[in-house]
């Protein structure tokens, strides 16, 4: 079966990606149904061709969409759009919708809310290095036991988020109160001994190590939205990765 060929428009003057302009078309057709699981991909150099854009263009923005769980890569069999049923939904959900979802009674106590700069955030971010950033710190709980120390910078669009927003609902539902929705995440994760801080604040004893995550997410257009330091207990937290074969 011949890939189906999309049409895709590139406005080359838009502040936008160019890769996430043609990722943005790309999963419109997946979801209007244009293009049904199982059906072929165009390939990267075809697509490229077609629609005079880089190789690397392309090959970042069917990355982004294998990385939404949209396209399956098998080697031998080329670029497929994957089963619906390993469709993550193309919207980031945060730790607190998570567990709300979950019924386990989330709750937030604010350690820290500053404007603070911070140069390592602020490149994260895409801000020149002296940009005053909101800076939060808060114990996310679970059923009343802490579960994560989550501490995130906010560019200033978002600066008037306030402990009462946090206190009451997730980091993420505050944005996208402001018509702010993250879509897409790179994140790391690590394990590492807590510091004597998050020993307290974690009610943790002995050896036991944290989860770590760095996070930086983006909106619909690319622009990176927070930036997130994060630490779990080990023994509480588990993180679920979706791997697809190369």
């Amino acid at each position: 079966m011949s890939p189906q060929l999309i049409a895709v428009s590139i406005d080359r003057d838009s502040p936008i990606p160019l890769y996430h302009q043609l990722a943005r078309q790309l999963t419109a057709a997946i979801s209007d149904g244009q293009l049904q699981p199982g059906d072929p991909f165009e390939n990267e150099v075809a697509l490229g061709t077609r629609l005079q854009v880089s190789r690397p263009t392309v090959r970042r923005a069917i990355q982004e969409m294998v990385d939404q769980g949209l396209l399956i890569r098998r080697r031998g069999l080329g670029t497929r759009v994957a089963n619906r049923k390993v469709h993550r939904k193309f919207e980031l959900s945060s730790l607190y919708d998570e567990l709300e979802r979950e019924d386990r009674r989330p709750g937030t106590l604010v350690l820290e809310r500053e404007t603070v700069v911070n140069e390592r955030a602020a490149s994260a971010l895409d801000l020149p290095a002296t940009t005053p950033l909101l800076s939060i710190v808060r114990v996310r709980t679970a059923e009343g036991s802490p579960l994560a120390i989550l501490h995130n910078w906010l560019p200033p669009a978002h600066a008037d988020i306030t402990r009462e927003d946090l206190e009451q609902t997730g980091l993420y539902a505050a944005l996208r109160a402001r018509g702010c929705r993250p879509v897409v995440a790179r994140q790391s994760i690590g394990a590492r001994k807590p510091t004597p801080t998050e020993r307290k604040h974690l009610r943790i004893h002995g050896t036991q190590p944290v989860l770590t995550m760095t996070r930086m997410a983006f909106d619909s257009e690319g622009k990176a939205i927070e930036f997130g330091d994060h630490c779990y207990r080990s023994e509480d937290y588990t993180i679920d990765l979706m791997v697809d074969e190369r």
